[in-house]
């Protein structure tokens, strides 16, 4: 059974759950990728949003400017969350932000913030960013529209943003690293009969 997590997320509402869980967040969401960790990391610059309970997700969205300071979300698919490794400890530890969303898993700094800090990394799956975008109810504003559509800080309303895959959770488990050492582990066995079976063609 999914669960469903509300901005602002508490300590106890991450530590419920498990690498593996499927949730849904409800609430507010906050595009933040490259740049903005950056800034926030390496030039000590505050960020503009307050996300202590907040959620953030690693995108560059493709929005529409509808005039009159409104926006409309058209495309918001996840990009690679590994480019974040190296700032996310410090990311959460200077924000508070409980719930990372992105594509494909994290590394161990990520794990120790998230485990310290109580917060989690979750998977939003690959090529449905068009859907992602109909899951956003309305752009409320953006920050550091300096940086370009891709880079600013699009602060969004989400009903049902999902399915989310728990990969870290706030006990320091890892998903993505759980399947490989798994797939590994089973791998020689199934690449020797392939093997075993294709020795006919030359």
């Amino acid at each position: 059974m999914s669960k469903v997590l509300k901005t602002p997320i508490s300590d106890a509402g991450v530590e419920q759950l498990t690498a593996g869980d499927i949730v849904f967040l409800d609430g507010s969401l906050v595009t933040c990728r490259d740049v903005g960790h950056r800034r926030l990391v390496e030039r000590g610059m505050e960020l503009p949003v307050d996300l202590r309970g907040g959620a953030i997700l690693h995108a560059g969205p493709i929005v529409a400017d509808r005039g009159g300071g409104r926006f409309e979300m058209v495309s918001v698919g996840p990009t690679t969350s590994m480019r974040m490794e190296k700032f996310e400890k410090d990311f959460i530890a200077r924000t508070g932000v409980k719930l990372i969303v992105g594509k494909g898993g994290m590394g161990p700094e990520t794990v120790e913030g998230c485990r310290r800090h109580k917060a989690i990394h979750a998977i939003f799956p690959g090529g449905c960013a068009v859907v992602a975008a109909r899951q956003v109810e309305e752009i409320e504003r953006v920050e550091w529209r300096d940086l370009g559509m891709p880079e600013a800080l699009w602060v969004s309303r989400v009903s049902r943003f999902g399915p989310l895959i728990v990969s870290i959770d706030a006990k320091g488990n890892n998903l993505v690293d759980s399947n490989k050492a798994l797939f590994n582990a089973r791998k020689a066995a199934i690449v020797e009969e392939i093997s075993r079976q294709v020795r006919f063609i030359r």
